[in-house]
């Protein structure tokens, strides 16, 4: 009997002993079969998108922002009187009941969206009800502060958080940051455990970008594209404005614009962001680089001279004639040229270089390709390729026969303002990682020299002189600060043809300020103007308030100088620009009197305004010039020829018809 109870008692023992090491064993030794049926059991994994990062202007400001959401969802299963609680949901959510019921009649289903990114209000309102199989997921939804400012550039998010358009598109994989596996626990019976009323509440962050958009320039600009708009009455208008030295993107906007919070409602043309994706022949604004790539080549100087046929010029079976009949040049230097933007002129620059050679000049400026600005859907513009026929290349010298952006047309303009150099254009300034709080810091990007410091200091000092006195961007000046800029008017191309539509005209002006230091670098372009279509009346004028407003708003110092030595001292300074390093001990090769040579349109013979005037009055009018005055005809001044205005012939002769 004493043997069987030892037995039995060491029999005990022992299965003791080996469910206690079992118990350790499982307690202390990993299994992975076992986890994995504890994981399935009792925790779920789920995939958590990340907050999306915001974006925001060069100084902090809001732009897009991610603001916290409730997403309701229901486990039909738990649900009792699906019916009732269909009808509560249906009127909460102002939703059809069938809708609601359809999704949760189904008693077996453990899980089904009833509602995605409800407001806070909302989401507390349903939470109040404590109904059993109703819960929430708290996610996120894009909000965008300011409305319309900025809109083409941000772009937009579709209804599953993706980026469709903009910076919203382009720059996606930053914003939409990394995704986060989380544990989600679960009771005996598979029920998820609600924190709350939420499945869960914690989420990934975005990368957080900073743009080197200033706010208040941006809303500046679009207020008068807009304001350009309805006062010209145009189709629409864009602009952009650039950091003279590094062509960081601080404004762009085109008109009409829409509410981004509201983006699927606006129509496809307004969403476009047209500084960058569209592309039009420019105008005369191309003079510029015509004119640069002849200088860089040691093709002319700032006071070669060019006869201009006064106004007219035979180029193979066509006829090459200036902007209005009335204007019959003769010689002008090209200052001159540039000042009164003269086609005839400008085309025998572009034929002393050659196609080749102005071709590759305007390639060199960023024309015919993409500028790598850090945005989706760039436009590369058209730059034809070789052999041109002498009337594209007449075309191509005063911006037709040719395509570009308004972007390429600032960033050119900008490697003229800041000593030569063409930079890529960038709008994202920086770039935080949004778990890390690590910031990447945008740098300026040189591509290439494409003017000497001192021939970029030349084509300052002419463009000055097309803001002055007797230039055609006189309405672009702004009180107490030197403006360089130029004009453009360019027939506006049929879109559904060939040839242009008639009476269609894209008015522009690019320019920059101060002249003698930039710090801005301006593009201002109006489509289909009907009240005036010329950009020294339409562009230039809103090129001035911008830029007025701009170097008040940074402080930039006014230069007090007198009306009457004005024009003077702005070739001063500009001509000072020209000497190199202080111990470069070479002579300024344009000097502030050779600089007012070339560009003082004061030294412009032109022909007198002499109509309606008696033949005493003109002999009076015209005493002590040198003229040849034929009269035809009695009575007064009836015509002119040629026009008044326009620059004498070499002969020195006009005709005043009396009537």
């Amino acid at each position: 009997m004493k043997s069987r109870i030892v037995a039995i008692f060491v029999g005990i023992l022992i299965l003791w002993s080996m469910l206690i090491l079992r118990a350790g064993h499982l307690q202390f030794i990993p299994d992975d079969r076992l986890n994995t049926l504890q994981s399935r059991q009792f925790q779920k994994t789920v995939t958590l998108q990340a907050r999306r990062g915001a974006i925001v202007d060069s100084k902090g400001r809001d732009l897009a922002m991610s603001a916290t959401a409730y997403s309701l969802y229901a486990d039909p299963k738990l649900l009792e009187n699906r019916r009732a609680v269909a009808k509560k949901l249906a009127k909460a959510l102002n939703q059809s009941f069938s809708s609601v019921y359809s999704k949760i009649k189904d008693g077996s289903r453990r899980f089904v969206w009833i509602e995605r990114k409800l407001e806070q209000d909302k989401a507390d309102e349903i939470k109040a009800w404590n109904i059993r199989g109703l819960s929430f997921v708290e996610e996120w939804r894009r909000v965008y502060p300011n409305e319309s400012l900025l809109a083409q550039t941000l772009g937009f998010m579709g209804s599953e958080g993706q980026g469709l358009e903009g910076l919203e598109l382009g720059q996606d994989h930053l914003l939409r940051g990394n995704t986060k596996k989380v544990f989600m626990k679960k009771d005996a019976r598979g029920r998820p455990l609600i924190n709350n009323g939420l499945m869960f509440t914690e989420h990934p962050e975005g990368h957080e970008l900073r743009l080197t958009v200033d706010s208040e320039l941006q809303y500046r600009l679009e207020s008068e594209l807009q304001n350009a708009m309805s006062g010209y009455q145009a189709e629409q208008a864009f602009g952009v404005i650039l950091d003279a030295k590094t062509s960081a993107v601080l404004a762009l906007a085109s008109a009409p614009t829409f509410d981004v919070n509201r983006a699927m409602r606006a129509p496809a043309e307004s969403r476009r962001n047209k500084i960058m994706t569209d592309v039009f022949e420019p105008g005369s604004t191309m003079k510029t680089f015509v004119i640069a790539a002849a200088l860089r080549d040691s093709k002319l100087q700032p006071n070669t001279k060019f006869y201009c046929e006064n106004g007219s010029f035979k180029v193979g079976d066509r006829v090459i004639r200036e902007a209005e009949s009335k204007e019959k040049f003769g010689d002008l230097t090209v200052a001159q040229i540039l000042a009164v933007s003269s086609n005839v002129g400008t085309t025998k620059i572009a034929f002393a270089m050659g196609s080749e050679r102005l071709r590759q000049g305007l390639l060199d400026f960023g024309f015919g390709q993409r500028s790598g600005v850090d945005f989706p859907g760039e436009a590369r513009g058209t730059l034809h390729g070789l052999p041109w026929r002498p009337h594209l290349l007449s075309n191509v010298s005063f911006g037709h026969g040719m395509t570009a952006t308004s972007l390429q047309i600032a960033n050119a303009y900008a490697a003229i303002a800041n000593g030569g150099v063409l930079n890529t254009p960038y709008l994202i300034q920086s770039v935080r990682d949004g778990e890390t709080g690590e910031v990447q810091e945008a740098t300026p990007k040189p591509v290439r020299r494409v003017l000497t410091q001192e021939q970029a200091a030349q084509m300052r000092a002419m463009l000055v002189g097309v803001t002055s006195k007797g230039g055609t961007g006189g309405l672009a000046r702004v009180d107490g600060y030197m403006v360089g800029g130029k004009t453009g008017t360019a027939q506006k191309v049929n879109p559904n043809g060939r040839g242009y539509l008639p009476g269609a005209y894209i008015s522009s002006f690019a320019g920059f300020i101060p002249a003698n230091d930039p710090k801005y670098v301006i593009f201002i372009a109006v489509d289909s103007p009907k009240k005036s279509y010329y950009g020294s009346t339409v562009a230039a004028p809103i090129f001035s308030r911008i830029a007025s407003y701009a170097v008040r708003k940074e402080g930039i110092a006014p230069l007090y100088l007198s009306d009457e030595k004005t024009e003077q001292k702005k070739r001063e300074i500009i001509a000072k620009n020209t000497l190199g390093k202080k111990e470069d001990t070479k002579e300024m090769r344009l000097t502030a009197e050779e600089l007012h040579q070339v560009t003082d349109l004061d030294a412009l013979e032109t022909v007198p305004d002499l109509m309606k005037l008696s033949t005493r009055e003109v002999l009076r009018r015209i005493n002590g010039r040198d003229l040849n005055v034929k009269f035809i005809g009695r009575g007064m001044v009836s015509e002119i020829v040629p026009a008044p205005g326009s620059a004498l012939p070499k002969d020195r002769e006009i005709k005043v018809i009396l009537k």
